[in-house]
């Protein structure tokens, strides 16, 4: 038998208890999961059951949604986080990946959480989900990919200002990317040739050096050593041609140099149906691509969408990596240390 996927209740304030209930409405018994939280917390029309272990998540009429009781300190409000959830908020997930590691679970799910809250309520050490997830699974790096049917992006660097990306964009770092990326794809979505497309940096991946050289300097190094060990690397290419549906039938992934370059194209084509994987943990994660929403919780109207395709995915996870909820992500060989190169090639010109 399938072994469910362990959603988290994240913040109780925010959507994430009304979107449970609405996931499993529609859903049904078509993606086996259970909720981690306080009942109290649910919908008044949630129907639930409770549940003593994620075992008899399966057992839950399709109707009804699988609760593993977490008790909080309080009922919630709707819109405006507690602090004294906080505790239990992080609780909560940490819960999940025991179970998961444990092998009850096949995968996680994460609902949104709200860091201030868990900074200001419990003094949450972490910048968010991913780094505590990443301290859980006893690893020191992680790869956030966003995914939706059309296109799978992953950025090199993420939450920092764009003036000190190519300070952080070093080969080792564009180095390790690819290699949790290409391993992943192979035990997560099955696809034993990863087919990678990398960005440029500057306009027009650099324009032969016209407009910058970090493509020569420091990204062809990097794809040249790596397609040498047989990976498919293109680039690096212009990240404005990178995105029409003809260019994004010759890849499997887009890896690209800052978060916005990667976030701006997923978000356009899919906004509501993004899922959030973190890559490199030694369990499987997803979450929907949205935030807490505290300005229409408690009204009825969020939209479950993304939180569904959070839970298809880690679904088809589980099953590419043959039902084993904890360790069958290999992690990629360390990146290897070389010297610079002041000369590899140019960038791709452009259009």
């Amino acid at each position: 038998m399938e072994r469910p996927i362990a959603l988290t209740c994240g913040e109780p304030a925010g959507i994430g208890p009304e979107i449970a209930a609405k996931a499993r409405a529609l859903l049904g018994a078509e993606v086996p999961f259970f909720w981690i939280g306080d009942p109290r917390h649910l919908p008044m029309d949630c129907a639930y059951d409770l549940i003593e272990s994620p075992q008899q998540a399966q057992a839950v009429a399709p109707g009804r949604l699988p609760v593993l009781p977490h008790p909080f300190a309080s009922p919630n409000t709707p819109g405006t986080a507690q602090p004294d959830h906080a505790a239990d908020v992080i609780a909560v997930i940490a819960r999940a990946v025991a179970l998961v590691m444990a092998g009850e679970a096949s995968a996680i799910c994460t609902a949104p959480i709200h860091k201030k809250a868990l900074k200001d309520g419990a003094g949450f050490a972490f910048p968010g989900h991913t780094e505590y997830l990443a301290d859980l699974g006893g690893v020191d790096r992680v790869v956030m990919m966003l995914a939706c049917p059309q296109l799978r992006v992953v950025p090199v660097t993420i939450h920092i200002p764009l003036s000190e990306v190519p300070q952080a964009l070093t080969p080792q770092a564009l180095e390790a990317v690819l290699r949790i990326t290409h391993a992943s794809l192979q035990q997560d979505f099955g696809i034993m040739a990863p087919r990678i497309a990398v960005a440029g940096l500057n306009p027009h991946a650099g324009e032969g050096g016209a407009m910058g050289r970090a493509e020569i300097e420091l990204i062809t190094p990097v794809l040249d050593r790596l397609r040498a060990e047989g990976m498919q690397l293109a680039g690096p290419l212009p990240a404005d041609t990178m995105f029409h549906a003809a260019a994004r039938a010759r890849y499997d992934v887009a890896v690209c140099m800052y978060h916005d370059q990667a976030l701006i194209p997923i978000k356009t084509i899919d906004f509501a149906g993004g899922v959030n994987l973190t890559l490199g943990l030694p369990f499987i994660r997803t979450s929907p691509d949205h935030g807490t929403a505290f300005d229409i919780a408690g009204r009825g109207i969020a939209d479950p969408t993304s939180l569904i395709a959070a839970l298809r995915m880690a679904q088809d996870m589980a099953r590419a990596r043959g039902g084993k909820a904890a360790g069958g992500f290999t992690p990629p060989a360390p990146p290897v240390r070389y010297l610079h190169q002041d000369e590899a090639g140019g960038g791709d010109g452009g259009n």
